[in-house]
């Protein structure tokens, strides 16, 4: 990220696909953040998560279960420890999962479960985090990633005016109702927070090759990190509340 400097950055969800990508993105930016802390269920079993916090100093490897509230509390400890009076810049609630379900198919167990993960859990981990976002946004003026901002991972899946472009889209009704649900939250807590300098976007970061996206996806994640990062990196006040693709276009809600 360029000048000004985004001092510290959490992205949940970090053990593969995207989040994995972005701590990667980040860690190799010039100037690179302060701190990356780069959180996920198992750390354990990340490996490559691991080896990158033995290369980078300012990676920090937390747990996080976005589901479970005390594993929140905890990680919000361990960040205000190190973050303490300067707050964090920016939180990424990158974590989710997908269950292929058309109408045929779709249970309220999967409903349910899909929602919890992808929806509840990013406002709560957001709730959580409010506390030291808004001790960073009393450091800077203007809004962006500098000063003190939240952004959604969502979907093109998300969007209800183009419910019908992609015939895809009907085999993930608990996916995309739960990003379409995710992006009201990230509208209202970009009204919520505008007072505090606190910025909000929900971002479809391009259908990717990942274990959720699939090999049928065009985009490899190190052709998509770059474009993610330029558009963090340009995010100001008129962006807030946008819903924005990998490379800064807008997308109808």
């Amino acid at each position: 990220m360029a000048q000004p400097r985004c001092r510290s950055v959490l992205i949940t969800g970090c053990s593969r696909g995207i989040g994995l990508g972005l701590v990667k993105g980040l860690a190799a930016s010039d100037p690179s953040p302060e701190v990356v802390f780069a959180t996920c269920r198992y750390p354990d079993k990340a490996q490559e998560l691991q080896q990158l916090s033995k290369e980078y100093s300012n990676i920090k490897l937390l747990q996080l279960d976005v589901v479970c509230e005390n594993s929140i509390k905890k990680v919000v400890k361990e960040v205000e420890e190190i973050v303490g009076d300067k707050g964090l810049n920016c939180l990424i609630n990158n974590a989710g999962i997908n269950v292929l379900a058309s109408l045929e198919d779709v249970t309220a167990e999967t409903m349910l479960t899909i929602y919890e993960t992808n929806t509840v859990a990013q406002l709560m981990v957001t709730k959580a985090f409010l506390p030291l976002l808004r001790k960073a946004a009393q450091l800077s003026t203007g809004m962006g990633c500098h000063r003190a901002a939240i952004i959604n991972m969502s979907s093109l899946a998300a969007s209800m005016q183009l419910v019908q472009a992609n015939e895809m889209f009907l085999k993930v009704y608990p996916y995309r109702i739960a990003k379409t649900a995710l992006n009201m939250i990230t509208r209202c807590l970009a009204a919520d927070l505008k007072s505090d300098g606190i910025l909000c976007i929900s971002l479809h970061p391009g259908w990717v090759q990942t274990d959720m996206g699939g090999n049928m996806a065009p985009l490899q994640v190190q052709e998509a990190i770059p474009g993610i990062l330029s558009v963090l990196d340009r995010l100001g006040e008129k962006e807030n509340g946008s819903f924005l693709d990998w490379q800064g276009e807008t997308l109808p809600w």
